[in-house]
């Protein structure tokens, strides 16, 4: 069963990833790094040249893709996979998905100097962005999750063995 890391920009999915799939030694499949292979550019030049919907037609190929053939590895997704159901049931067919949250100030501050991080709307402040998106995506993300952690202020460490613990309970590893 693949783990599947779901939340928003900053949350520590990708930092948290890693260390799972070390603890438990497993496949580590960074989303966003197979969507830039796959495109032969970096996310922001594909959403600069493409727009996001471009994005998110490759971001779906791809999760149908890894989908289709792994199981036992820790899956990092972006933030926006939500956004397509069918991503969410793709992804569910051979893993349970743990949701990462943190509160907005600790978000702005984890992400507000990452060039990687291209705006999601335009003409907003970077505030505004972020209050508007976390909100639009809230009911997804807590659709989606087959467990919560909060990372505003735990080391990712300490929520990557919540992660394995309730993952063990639940027999799902």
């Amino acid at each position: 069963m693949n783990i599947i890391l779901l939340g928003y920009r900053g949350t520590g999915k990708s930092v948290i990833s890693r260390i799972l799939a070390q603890k438990l030694k497993r496949k580590l499949i960074p989303i966003d790094k197979e969507i830039a292979r796959s495109a032969g550019m970096p996310i922001s030049q594909i959403v600069q040249q493409w727009g996001w919907p471009r994005f998110r037609e490759i971001e779906s190929r791809i999760i149908r893709e890894v989908s289709a053939k792994e199981c036992e590895a820790v899956i990092d997704c972006g933030g926006g996979v939500v956004l397509d159901d069918q991503n969410i049931a793709c992804l569910k067919k051979q893993g349970r998905t743990a949701l990462l949250r943190a509160d907005l100030q600790t978000l702005m501050k984890r992400i507000k100097n990452d060039p990687n991080r291209p705006p999601l709307k335009e003409g907003l402040s970077f505030e505004e962005e972020q209050k508007i998106i976390m909100a639009e995506r809230e009911p997804k993300y807590l659709s989606a999750a087959d467990m919560i952690c909060d990372t505003t202020s735990k080391k990712p460490v300490v929520t990557a063995r919540e992660i394995i613990e309730f993952f063990q309970m639940k027999s799902w590893i």
